[in-house]
């Protein structure tokens, strides 16, 4: 017969995942709203969960200061000691689901590049690997959901952090963006200088675009008449095509787009500081389906631009 003693039977008492999972979405995005926006939670509960955290631990982990919150020196030591070991329980899950067939990956991504170039490129990631289920997200805050609701992330932005696993897909140049309308619209676009009577659309992910085309063009003083920003590729190009205005955006957005009506208005073109970047957890690219993916991604659509942080 096994005999034990009663510390060996004994087990330590754990808080609830969730209200880790909690803390961690706090700690990155940097707002109490914002977190609970992302764990589909209600604020309220949010705090719950947090508060449920702190008394377990005995100790508050978070300073509130007006609309922002961060983590304290007792909530940066548990978050440190925390954070590899939820790494290490999501890729447990992750084999014992590969040892049943069953792969999923959740990948956060913008929506114009899920239109336009992922979701068409499905179908071949099906052939290549038909057990690997996708969920794509087109939500925002991408790069600070790794780890939590998002395993990857498909990016637009200058740089990443050299704390995460980053990737280019893409780089790409600037151009601008307009009706074939607008020649014969009031008052009329013909030439570089004409913008400045006209309004320029620009992506929120992308604010500096014109700056570094006008530059490029040698006008750095050339002013629009009105700036517009969008959240979403597809609305800008959407108003572009109604000949709302002209978009700075890249080429391949022009080249992928839906409408016939769009074309490129100058030649002019400028490298762009803005990439497109697959981004990760060093761990999770030890995951199966995150691999499968990362290696898929990039022999589908090439290695224009790569670089590694």
């Amino acid at each position: 017969m096994l005999h034990c003693t009663t510390s060996e039977h004994r087990v330590k008492r754990l808080p609830p995942v969730g209200s880790i999972q909690a803390l961690v979405q706090v700690a990155r995005l940097g707002s109490l709203k914002a977190a609970a926006d992302s764990l589909a939670l209600s604020p309220p509960a949010l705090t719950r969960r947090i508060q449920a955290l702190e008394q377990f631990i005995g100790s508050p982990l978070l300073v509130r200061q007006n609309n922002t919150v961060h983590l304290n020196s007792r909530g940066e030591e548990f978050l440190a000691q925390v954070e590899h070991h939820i790494d290490g329980l999501a890729n447990a899950i992750d084999r014992i689901r590969h040892a049943q067939g069953k792969m999923r990956i959740r990948i956060a991504v913008p929506s114009l590049f899920a239109s336009q170039r992922l979701v068409p490129a499905l179908p071949d990631l099906r052939q290549q690997h038909p057990t690997l289920m996708i969920d794509v997200d087109t939500g925002a805050n991408r790069i600070a959901r790794l780890g939590d609701s998002i395993d990857a992330a498909i990016a637009i932005t200058e740089s990443v952090e050299e704390k995460h696993y980053a990737r280019m897909i893409e780089r790409g140049r600037i151009v601008a963006i307009g009706s074939d309308r607008l020649a014969q619209s009031d008052p009329p676009i013909r030439a570089i200088e004409d913008l400045e009577r006209s309004q320029i659309l620009l992506h929120r992910g992308m604010p500096g675009a014109f700056n570094v085309w006008r530059r490029a063009v040698g006008l750095p003083n050339l002013e629009p008449a009105a700036t517009t920003y969008f959240d979403a590729g597809q609305l800008i190009l959407d108003a572009a095509g109604q000949g709302l205005g002209v978009a700075f955006m890249l080429e391949s957005h022009l080249r992928a787009a839906q409408n016939a009506g769009l074309q490129q208005l100058f030649s002019e073109k400028a490298e762009s500081p803005y990439a497109y970047w697959f981004v990760c957890s060093p761990s999770a690219l030890e995951r199966t389906p995150v691999r499968l993916f990362h290696n898929w991604l990039f022999n589908y659509f090439g290695n224009k631009d790569s670089s590694s942080s």
